[in-house]
C-alpha cells in the first residue's frame, strides 16, 4: 500500500479528500505539518508528499526541499501554468517523491500523479 502525506500551506483538507477519492484502498492518506510530512518521506514512513500553495513551489515544497533536496521535489503547477501530463510523469519516473502545485490545479494534477504512482 502506498503511503501519502499531505503538506503544503493551503487547502490540505481538499487535497487529502481528492487524493483519498482517487486512491481508494490503494493508499493511506495523512495530513501533516510540512516538517512532519517531509520527515515522513525522509525516514521512510511515507512514500509520497503532496502539497499546495499559491505559487506551487514556495510554501508547498519549501520544507520538503530543505529536508529532501531539490532532486526529490517537483513543482507541477504554478499560477497560470500546469505542466503537461508527460512532464509530470517524467518527474515521477525520475524518482521524485514530493510534488507541489497551486490549489486551483489540484483537480488536474492529482489524478495524473496518483494514477502513475498507484499503477
Amino acid at each position: 500500500m502506498i503511503r501519502i502525506v499531505i503538506g503544503g500551506q493551503i487547502d490540505k483538507d481538499r487535497v487529502a479528500e481528492i487524493t483519498k477519492n482517487i486512491a481508494g484502498d490503494k493508499a493511506t492518506v495523512e495530513i501533516k505539518s510540512d516538517i512532519e510530512a517531509a520527515m515522513a518521506i525522509k525516514t521512510g514512513q511515507a512514500d509520497y508528499y503532496l502539497g499546495a500553495c499559491n505559487t506551487g513551489g514556495g510554501g508547498a515544497l519549501a520544507m520538503a526541499i530543505a529536508l529532501l533536496g531539490m532532486g526529490l521535489c517537483a513543482t507541477v503547477s504554478m499560477p497560470g501554468n500546469i505542466r503537461s501530463e508527460e512532464a509530470i510523469i517524467k518527474e515521477i519516473e525520475a524518482g521524485k517523491k514530493a510534488f507541489g502545485f497551486t490549489p486551483q490545479h489540484a483537480d488536474v494534477v492529482l489524478p495524473i500523479i496518483l494514477k502513475k504512482i498507484l499503477d
